[in-house]
């Protein structure tokens, strides 16, 4: 665990790695079709027929790959699916900026869903936007994702975890993203 100057713990770069593989064992059985789709939004020149048609071959998906990311968190103690929220917290609260909402569009729930579908798609994908919020699509959403590795936690252990960051991935959240 890492902790900054404020006390709040960060995410280690180990937690991150294994985050980001979970997510992508995940969706590894899914198929090329589908796979496909996450890498042609990770890569296109943003066109909105385009980004609609990927989105379709993905909302059918979504379902399965809970499922599987769910397999696979079954057997992790309380403190790995702690790690695993803080990470999927810190990547919501990061990407919590003005200009990706406009590229998403929709309300403070909608856009903490579309947060959400980024994440969900993987890091390449989650770099693209990161980097040119342009990459993200509008209305695309991935609501389970906001507090997966959380409920996972509670089913498993009867609480919510406490993470320790002293951030929130409520939309709008992030002053840094923001301009008020």
């Amino acid at each position: 665990m890492t902790v900054n100057d404020d006390g709040a713990r960060l995410p280690t770069a180990e937690d991150e790695a294994r985050f980001w593989e979970l997510l992508e064992a995940a969706w590894a059985p899914l198929g090329d079709e589908v796979n496909g789709a996450r890498r042609a939004l990770a890569t296109r020149v943003p066109d909105e027929d385009t980004d609609y048609a990927l989105v379709s071959v993905l909302d059918g998906a979504f379902e399965d790959f809970l499922r599987n990311l769910a397999a696979l968190g079954s057997g992790l103690s309380a403190d790995e699916l702690t790690d695993l929220d803080r990470v999927l917290e810190r990547k919501l609260y990061d990407i919590d900026r003005a200009d990706v909402q406009e590229a998403t569009d929709g309300s403070d729930d909608g856009f903490l869903y579309a947060r959400g579908f980024v994440v969900a798609l993987g890091a390449d994908f989650y770099d693209a936007v990161t980097r040119d919020p342009r990459m993200a699509v509008l209305d695309a959403e991935c609501e389970a994702m906001c507090y997966f590795f959380a409920h996972l936690h509670r089913e498993r252990f009867g609480g919510f975890p406490d993470t320790g960051s002293g951030i929130s991935r409520e939309s709008c959240s992030n002053p840094a993203g923001w301009s008020f």
